[in-house]
């Protein structure tokens, strides 16, 4: 051994035991690394270095309560496109989520449901059923039994309107009759443990088309065939093949704990436009204008929810900062207007009127730490009845 050397294990929690005035050695039989006396005081060097650095954060985070190390939280995410081809001549409504979704409820029960006769509150299959854990939510957000609600977290329980783990996005043309033979597209958003479900998704839309959408002439519905699904660039499925491609085509959906951060580009202006309509409550009422602070509102009121039930957790975000922040920004330009739309409800036998705000409109002020939440809403939705599409939106024009 040369003098000034000793050989170092660092797997080994063994003493040093001296060989020479100069140098020193682990015994053990795990791998030595021979390395000099200087950079052995270096290394000791830099662990005491990173000790009190830690110390030093726990420190400031004890004497500063709003002090916090961003932890970020994710959610699965999945968007797959179906594309299709009316077999009849087909008349939809102006607005074709509600058509889309009443009877892809009827179709996924009906390749689902294993004891058909039975409700779906009683069935003691509940727990692992596809249906109900898509459309038969219980006010507390468990489609299982009433014991399973008593030992929920507490920030689960408060939620008095869990998500549907689904976004049904119909085409946003306006656009009403069709002849056969003519395709037409839509888009089906899952969330977390939605997108292991995918298989069925796509049973059930080829049910669907047999079970027909909107109608044709004779109030009969018109059917249509599925042709391909895709996930971005991806064919996942393809009628001639008839088989589903094994994989995971969704993609994590993540935000920070903490939205103040100096990495955020400045941003002073941006342009928000209502591709669906957008149903808002505040104060227990639906809203007819968009101050900026009741967005944010309803941004948080989504993520929280979504990300509570669908993924790693609800955000430790700044809430109430956010909102009071919020009211500094300032609407310079809106075209919004209320649309008025009608949907039949089967289960409560009655038309229903289904309006939201529709337009476009542009806010200033200090928007950096709204951006994150918002591009989030693009993606998921917000607002009320998001599983008929309602709520899409689209940011453009953000300047610093």
């Amino acid at each position: 051994m040369l003098p000034g050397t000793f050989d170092f294990n660092p797997c080994s929690n063994d003493l040093f035991s001296l060989h020479h005035p100069a140098s020193l050695q682990i015994p053990g039989g795990m791998p030595k690394e021979r390395i000099t006396l200087f950079q052995y005081t270096q290394f000791i060097s830099n662990v005491a270095s990173l000790f009190f650095s830690v110390t030093e954060i726990y420190d400031r985070a004890q004497k500063d309560q709003s002090f916090s190390i961003p932890v970020s939280r994710r959610m699965l995410y999945g968007r797959y496109s179906f594309f299709n081809t009316f077999l009849d001549d087909a008349v939809l409504p102006y607005y074709k989520g509600s058509t889309f979704r009443g009877v892809f409820g009827h179709a996924l029960k009906s390749v689902t449901c294993a004891l058909k006769r039975q409700e779906c509150s009683s069935c003691l299959l509940r727990e692992k059923c596809v249906y109900a854990f898509v459309f038969e939510i219980r006010s507390n957000g468990e489609s299982g039994s009433s014991d399973q609600a008593e030992t929920l977290a507490p920030e689960r329980r408060r939620i008095a309107a869990p998500p549907h783990p689904y976004v049904l996005e119909p085409p946003l043309d306006t656009r009403r009759s069709y002849l056969q033979g003519e395709s037409f597209d839509f888009s089906l958003i899952l969330f977390g443990q939605a997108n292991d479900y995918l298989p069925y998704f796509v049973y059930a839309l080829e049910e669907m088309g047999l079970l027909g959408i909107g109608r044709q002439s004779g109030n009969t519905r018109a059917r249509f065939r599925l042709e391909s699904v895709m996930a971005d660039a991806t064919v996942l499925y393809n009628r001639r093949e008839r088989s589903l491609k094994s994989g995971n085509f969704a993609e994590d959906l993540v935000i920070s704990d903490s939205t103040r951060s100096n990495e955020l580009k400045p941003c002073e202006s941006l342009e928000l436009t209502l591709l669906t309509p957008l149903r808002l409550k505040y104060e227990n009422r639906l809203e007819a204008t968009l101050p900026f602070h009741i967005l944010i509102r309803a941004a948080l009121r989504r993520i929280s929810s979504l990300f509570q039930y669908y993924g790693a957790g609800e955000p430790a975000l700044d809430y109430r900062g956010l909102v009071e922040r919020a009211q500094r920004v300032t609407v310079d330009q809106s075209s919004l207007h209320w649309f008025d739309w009608k949907r039949y409800s089967n289960r409560q036998d009655q038309s229903m009127l289904m309006g939201g705000l529709m337009g476009s409109i542009r806010y200033s002020g200090p928007l950096a730490e709204f951006l994150p939440l918002l591009r989030i809403c693009e993606k998921t939705h917000l607002g009320k009845q998001t599983s008929f599409g309602l709520g899409k939106i689209i940011l453009t024009g953000a300047k610093p």
